[in-house]
């Protein structure tokens, strides 16, 4: 009976884990959009249109070129997983679609380690990879971004606290603490890392960690994705402030996370909400403005180009499936007539044989 009950409240401990999950995204989403909404009450949207038709094409071309930047340095989440599982057969150019394709999508449709997974998997399952095996680079993606957040965010809250604080509505100090919590967690993950091959795993399914030098490179990875992100988000306001990119950064890295938790689609609300609690002393209807123009560039614009070119993927797979099927089709149909004409004469000659 002990065995039985045991098996009965698993189920309920997973369950109630999931709803405390759910909970809390909702709750994200709730106060986010209530604070937005009061945020944007006494805010000239015509004004808003106004410093949008007025942002210079070169402005524009520097938030491009920095949306282009985190997306390229994304491409490194996955083609750095894809070799420490040792999947070395699978080329940059694959790694690159994948993360490219499942970032995209993932940021838009939300819960991006299901949509984003899902996505991965249809493209590296023709490379001989499993479900599991996608689970690791999940996984290690993953380990990547929250690494480098450690890293970015930790310094942030270190230094600039007061930033971080007016999004947790946390004093300065508290803020503080909990961004050294930060930085000394990340350096005994780093020493622990380097002292020695680390495994984790389930049953079946085990994973052996990067190594400490491996583990740096993360960092690095995951730090130079959110500083041109950052960058795109200073680069799209109609008047970035002089001296106020660090503060940017440290804001739009606290809105992304919380973004990120609330698993809204897209962050939609929750990270504008954040950016507007965060940033007072930029005049709102900049920053909305500024707002508008990362969200369009960096969500909705690679959205699109995402499906696209999964569409064209899956076109150019299906036609290479008709291709080879015509072939053996022609092939198989080739090959009867010959075995037909081969078994003849044997056919004849036990004919004469019988008469």
């Amino acid at each position: 009976m002990s065995g039985l009950s045991d098996e009965i409240a698993k189920p309920r401990t997973r369950s109630s884990w999931n709803w405390i999950g759910f909970a809390l995204s909702v709750t994200i989403v709730g106060i986010s959009v209530y604070v937005l909404v009061d945020i944007l009450n006494d805010v000239d949207f015509g004004r808003v249109a106004t410093n949008l038709r007025s942002m210079p094409a070169a402005q524009m071309g520097w938030v491009v070129l920095f949306v282009v930047g985190a997306y390229a340095t994304l491409t490194c989440y996955d083609f750095f997983a894809v070799r420490a599982i040792g999947a070395n057969h699978v080329p940059y150019r694959i790694a690159a679609l994948a993360s490219f394709t499942s970032y995209a999508i993932g940021h838009n449709i939300g819960a991006t380690a299901v949509s984003g997974g899902a996505v991965r998997y249809r493209i590296y399952s023709r490379f001989g990879l499993r479900v599991v095996d996608v689970a690791k680079i999940c996984f290690l993606t993953g380990l990547t971004f929250w690494l480098g957040n450690l890293a970015v965010l930790g310094s942030g809250m270190a230094y600039r606290p007061d930033v971080s604080g007016r999004i947790l509505q946390l004093p300065s100090e508290a803020v503080r603490v909990i961004g050294i919590a930060a930085l000394v967690l990340l350096c005994v993950y780093v020493a622990w890392a380097s002292r020695g091959p680390r495994a984790i795993g389930i049953r079946n399914w085990s994973l052996l960690l990067p190594s400490g030098s491996s583990t740096l490179i993360q960092i690095g990875i995951g730090a130079a994705d959110l500083t041109c992100s950052a960058l795109a988000m200073y680069s799209a306001l109609p008047s970035a402030p002089e001296g106020e990119l660090l503060t940017i950064a440290i804001a739009f890295v606290s809105a992304t996370l919380l973004g990120y938790a609330s698993h809204a689609p897209g962050s939609l609300g929750v990270f504008e909400a954040a950016m507007l609690v965060a940033l007072p002393g930029v005049p709102k209807e900049e920053l909305v403005a500024g707002l508008l123009v990362f969200r369009m560039l960096y969500f909705l614009l690679p959205f699109f180009l995402a499906l696209v070119t999964m569409a064209c993927r899956e076109y150019v797979l299906f036609l290479r499936r008709n291709e080879t099927t015509a072939r053996n089709r022609t092939v198989m149909s080739q090959k009867v007539p010959e075995n037909a004409a081969s078994k003849s004469p044997d056919a004849c000659h036990r004919a004469r044989k019988v008469g």
